[in-house]
């Protein structure tokens, strides 16, 4: 077997990354001159190959040490086995100390973002500092969910965070996963940062995606309010089946306040929509329509379009629950009542 090929046999660099370097060598042994400038940029053309190609560095160094033992002299092959030796002991304990360094960054970043997440002060503002956060300032946190759980070693963090990183710059945004969720902490001053998140979203996860936005707070218990807030915003919108992907927490500030008093919406929804559990076929079909007809702002023909039905049968359902509960959708102050019934229906899981 030929030098050349032996080289690459042992040390997994491809043979043609190989053959411009030994041509150094034997023109060096033969003349004892250095390379010139148009071998030097060949050479270098060759190092740009092995990175497109990944080929690590540490390899084409084992390599050229390698090739530059068997082509020596016999008196010299023994100093050069022991630099190559040498270097490649280096390299290893260099890339050990890199990847330890790396790996202690991940876990202290984990550690970080998750008592950041909790409300854990424990040097808190400290530790944002090396991060880059300043925490005195208002925080947004939107959540990501995917149809599966979202787990710490998912290479979708690293994917998006990356993404964001180029756009925003590595000491505004934080990306990571808690609870099942992907998680964006950005300045509420980086108005495009959420948009930009949820654009990654979209781009790859399932068709069953959903990103929940919290409002914007201030200091690290506003953190936790936020990410909060972005969370219960996808639990809502899954109870309400509201058909938006993206939901704000903002937004959605009369539900929060629904539940506060379960017992008052309990007897609110008990008092309005029971009768409707006599009506023929259920409540279910009258439910869907005042939704339907809440939904278009009290416009019939829009409902129906949306239910798939006639607008006479719009409009024979509306009488219907009138009948029987004696709330009408066209009076402002029924229609009121009604609107909220509905929404607590939604939110008690009624009827069961």
């Amino acid at each position: 077997m030929d030098v050349l090929a032996h080289v690459s046999e042992a040390t997994g660099v491809p043979a043609d990354l190989l053959s411009g370097y030994l041509s150094v060598l034997m023109a060096a042994s033969s003349t004892g001159r250095l390379p010139g400038r148009d071998t030097i940029e060949a050479l270098r053309a060759l190092g740009t190959t092995a990175a497109e190609r990944g080929v690590p560095m540490r390899s084409l160094a084992d390599a050229c040490l390698l090739a530059s033992e068997l082509t020596s002299r016999p008196a010299e092959a023994p100093l050069l086995g022991a630099v190559r030796r040498g270097l490649l002991a280096y390299f290893e304990g260099y890339e050990e100390a890199q990847f330890r360094a790396i790996r202690q960054e991940d876990e202290a970043r984990r550690e970080f973002i998750g008592d950041l997440l909790q409300g854990r002060a424990d040097r808190l503002a400290e530790r944002a500092e090396h991060f880059g956060l300043r925490l005195a300032e208002a925080y947004v946190v939107a959540v990501a969910r995917d149809a599966k759980p979202i787990g710490e070693g998912d290479p979708l963090i690293r994917r998006i965070e990356q993404a964001l990183i180029a756009r925003f710059g590595s000491h505004n945004v934080l990306i990571a996963a808690r609870d099942g969720l992907l998680v964006c902490v950005a300045p509420a001053s980086l108005a495009a940062a959420t948009g930009e998140f949820t654009h990654h979203v979209r781009g790859n996860l399932d068709a069953g995606w959903r990103v929940g936005v919290g409002r914007p707070h201030r200091g690290p218990g506003g953190v936790v309010t936020s990410f909060r807030e972005a969370s219960e915003a996808i639990g809502l919108g899954e109870r309400l089946g509201l058909r938006p992907q993206v939901l704000k927490a903002a937004d959605l500030l009369v539900f929060p306040v629904l539940l506060r008093d379960r017992e008052a919406i309990e007897d609110l929804v008990a008092t309005v929509l029971n009768p409707l559990l006599d009506a023929r076929g259920g409540p279910a079909p009258l439910l869907e329509t005042l939704e339907a007809v809440f939904g278009a702002q009290g416009n019939q023909t829009a409902a129906a379009r949306r239910l798939g039905i006639s607008t006479r049968a719009v409009t024979y359902r509306l009488e219907r629950i009138r009948r029987l509960t004696g709330f009408s959708p066209d009076d402002p102050t029924q229609r009121f009542t009604l609107e909220t019934a509905v929404l607590g229906a939604r939110l008690l899981g009624w009827p069961p």
